[in-house]
């Protein structure tokens, strides 16, 4: 898939991994410059550099998006050193994979719950807040949120995200309204199950084969297979093209047809 970026400045929060890696090389493979946000500089250095080496322009900035501060500090310094911000993707993430963490609401650390809205959801806000002040003397700009199958079909024992993964869906929603008259689309990608170096280690043993937490998985995916990062890049890259101009506040599933029902056998 190609689409025309040239010159546009992309900003893709907690991009040093995963999905939000998958999206940023996307976005500099289609002439954008790209600005890497993670907590981890030493990965998200080697993102910023691999999107220069592809050509663009691109900067690593270290900031917690769960601290408005940093985030201002963040959006300032885009643009500042890249002239403005066209497409902000709000791709950090919380990742609750710690055992205590997956429990029922009765038992749920009340840590747990505060640091998925924090990050998950209150970032995404921040972010959103801080671009838009930019974007909107331009009359123009896009907003793309990541939210989760999760925050459309809940999963047990996963309370706090799911919830700021739904929330993230009614920011998205609610943005799009008060973005539009500004020319700003907002939307958002809802993903499945995606092969991430997180996911990878929950799915896979040892000896490489799938485990079987994952292969009861698989059965509720009507294509029988897992996501990889860039099924969720091509979705963000269409979302931030000219093709999707009259596209907001929608929310893309790609989930291999996950939220379309169990695929079972009468």
């Amino acid at each position: 898939m190609k689409v025309n970026l040239t010159g546009r400045v992309a900003l893709v929060t907690g991009s040093a991994k995963g999905i939000g890696r998958a999206i940023a090389l996307r976005f500099a493979e289609n002439g954008a410059n790209v600005v890497v946000n993670d907590i981890n500089p030493e990965e998200g250095k080697k993102t910023a550099s691999d999107i220069q080496a592809i050509g663009r322009k691109s900067l690593f900035i270290q900031a917690d998006v769960s601290k408005y501060d940093q985030v201002t500090a963040m959006i300032d310094q885009v643009e500042k050193e890249m002239g403005g911000i066209d497409i902000l993707v709000n791709n950090a993430v919380y990742a609750q994979v710690s055992p205590r963490a997956r429990v029922p609401i009765q038992d749920y650390p009340v840590d747990e719950w505060l640091r998925a809205m924090e990050v998950d959801l209150n970032g995404a806000f921040y972010c959103s807040k801080a671009a838009a002040n930019k974007m909107i003397p331009k009359k123009k700009g896009r907003i793309i949120n990541i939210s989760s199958t999760a925050g459309i079909v809940p999963l047990r024992m996963e309370i706090g995200y799911v919830a700021a993964k739904a929330g993230v869906i009614g920011l998205t929603r609610a943005m799009a309204l008060e973005l539009a008259p500004y020319g700003i689309l907002v939307n958002a990608i809802a993903p499945g199950s995606t092969l991430t170096d997180v996911t990878k280690a929950l799915f896979y043993t040892n000896n490489g084969v799938l485990s079987k937490k994952a292969q009861d998985l698989l059965s509720h995916i009507p294509l029988h297979v897992l996501g990889e990062p860039d099924d969720q890049a091509n979705a963000a890259l269409y979302l931030a093209s000219d093709e999707a101009k009259y596209v907001t506040g929608h929310v893309l599933v790609v989930d291999g047809g996950w939220t379309a029902g169990y695929v079972r056998d009468w």
